[in-house]
């Protein structure tokens, strides 16, 4: 949703950079494993730390690579690859698990119950894009439903943020918001396929 809103204009903010990433000789496949390496990295060794404003900002300076990679192919002489492709929506749901799971590994060690959640918006984080992609398999068009990639990225990262600035209930809040946003889309795009059949 708010993805297909901005990209136009994303898109021409970007294009400079793109271009300047492939003169100095990365590649949208470099771009993508680097974005993705940095997500991981960043988010076992910032959040079961407790270190939630720093991790929140490092994690999405990397994920700004998903940005780039998808413009860099576009630009680029040989175009987008369907390895490219792949690999790319592979990391995406590598960085995002990693995400929810780091946070959980924070709450566990806490004790706190709240870690439960985060693992329900970890698995409808799976499920949204595996849909997606078994119904593409069968022909049908399944890319609908309230929460997408672009806003449940949007509404951890404003939670972790929060949280590591010392707002209370940041992380409750955003992971009640995730975990039912998640099962809503889930339910949405099962009904998508079912439509279709």
């Amino acid at each position: 949703m708010i993805s297909d809103v901005l990209k136009p204009a994303v898109t021409r903010i970007i294009s400079p950079v793109a271009r300047f990433f492939l003169r100095i000789g990365l590649t949208p496949n470099s771009v993508t494993s680097i974005g993705a390496l940095g997500v991981v990295v960043s988010a076992f060794y910032f959040f079961p730390r407790g270190d939630f404003f720093i991790g929140t900002f490092v994690i999405t300076i990397f994920m700004l690579s998903d940005l780039f990679d998808g413009a860099m192919a576009r630009i680029s002489s040989k175009g987008a690859s369907k390895w490219g492709g792949f690999l790319d929506s592979t990391v995406d749901r590598i960085s995002d698990s990693s995400i929810l799971f780091a946070v959980a590994v924070f709450l566990i060690q806490k004790n706190d119950e709240l870690s439960i959640i985060y693992l329900v918006a970890l698995i409808t984080g799976m499920l949204i894009p595996y849909i997606r992609a078994k119904a593409e398999s069968l022909g049908i068009s399944c890319s609908g439903g309230i929460a997408e990639r672009t806003e449940r990225a949007i509404i951890v990262l404003v939670g972790t943020g929060l949280h590591g600035l010392g707002v209370p209930y940041a992380l409750s809040i955003t992971a009640w918001l995730l975990a039912v946003l998640g099962v809503i889309t889930t339910w949405q795009r099962l009904l998508i396929v079912k439509r279709a059949i």
